[in-house]
């Protein structure tokens, strides 16, 4: 998702859980056009008011690619003045990709070859949510070492997700690669765009 779309979810979030009732149509059509998955769809038909699953799928949002906000917008036909008040969002933001752009920024191959930073590794923790365990699994950390992040994390999934992420680093040197992270995100369900917008959010 373009780190401008992003934004404006996150400055209107709260308006935004206040005004929309997203199971009806919203989500169906996300899933429909494959924004959403299966298992993501569960995710929000199961939290208990519609406040609460339109919170969980602006959560969901940013982590699934450059197509989601365009397909988000195309959903509100229910919910016009919500859109428009999106719309106006971005456009006193200033100027950048327009709501229907859908190409994903291209990485660099010298940034795909290099070691990722403490600071990039914490941003995409805080995006992980219940997947970390399945995505530090992917990246080859043993369940055990798992099971020590969980441990020594219990009351924060996004501290456990980070100390393994770190660990993954710390282990793999000069292999643990931006590009073998992205390569990952697939596995849990997050688009591979989400490591550009984390890599590219301070340019």
């Amino acid at each position: 998702m373009d780190p401008a779309h992003r934004a404006v979810l996150r400055r209107l979030r709260v308006e935004l859980s206040g005004q929309l009732l997203v199971s009806d149509a919203i989500v169906p059509l996300l899933f429909q056009e494959e924004v959403l998955t299966e298992a993501q769809v569960e995710d929000i038909d199961s939290r208990s008011t519609e406040r609460q699953k339109t919170l969980r799928l602006l959560d969901l949002l940013p982590g699934r690619g450059p197509r989601a906000f365009p397909v988000f917008l195309r959903a509100m036909d229910d919910f016009s003045w919500v859109r428009d008040r999106l719309l106006e969002e971005l456009r006193e933001a200033g100027p950048g990709p327009g709501p229907e752009a859908t190409e994903p920024q291209r990485l660099p191959e010298a940034v795909l070859r290099r070691v990722p930073s403490d600071r990039e590794l914490s941003r995409l923790a805080a995006l992980l949510g219940a997947r970390w365990e399945e995505l530090l699994l992917e990246l080859g950390l043993s369940a055990e070492d798992v099971f020590r992040c969980r441990a020594d994390h219990a009351l924060s999934s996004q501290g456990a997700a980070l100390a393994g992420l770190v660990r993954w680093r710390r282990a793999g040197g000069r292999s643990a690669t931006v590009r073998r992270l992205q390569d990952s995100l697939p596995a849990v369900d997050l688009h591979p765009s989400v490591l550009e917008d984390i890599l590219t959010s301070d340019l």
